[in-house]
């Protein structure tokens, strides 16, 4: 099965399960956002995921955490708690992953997800840094992960 197939296949357990671990996780301005605006943050995330996955471009993913990460920056969250976001959908779809790829397609399928959501961090603590100091923080090149030159 392709990866983003997948992913959108089976959103609906993932997004429960990620919004599970959401709430044990106990960050302080997605504790008191309500369990439906969670779930649509993470359901984006998830999405763009499949999307960047699918076509092999992070634009869409990298443009999506500047705006989200200026606005949390904005209205408050820490980076980590945004940070931490990301990594509980992260872990939530290794899991999936884990249980429903045969062995031989497994590391293939981490290393997308993984450099997918690597990006999205990457711009996070970028535009967190940028507006923290009011500089431009530089970007890394993460084509070469997806062979693009």
């Amino acid at each position: 099965m392709e990866l983003h197939k997948l992913l959108i296949d089976n959103s609906e357990e993932i997004l429960k399960d990620a919004c599970q671990s959401l709430q044990r996780a106990k960050l302080k301005h997605y504790d008191c956002s309500a369990e439906t605006e969670n779930r649509k943050r993470l359901e984006k995330l998830l999405d763009l995921t499949a999307e960047c996955i699918k076509h092999k471009k992070l634009f869409a993913m990298v443009s999506y955490m500047e705006e989200t990460a200026s606005q949390r920056f904005y209205a408050g969250f820490d980076y980590s708690e945004v940070h931490s976001a990301i990594n509980v959908l992260e872990e939530t779809i290794w899991k999936k992953i884990n249980s429903s790829l045969d062995p031989n397609q497994i590391g293939e399928a981490l290393g997308l997800v993984s450099t997918v959501l690597g990006a999205a961090k990457e711009s996070l603590a970028r535009t967190y840094i940028s507006l923290a100091t009011k500089t431009k923080a530089p970007t890394l090149d993460l084509n070469a992960m997806f062979g693009r030159k």
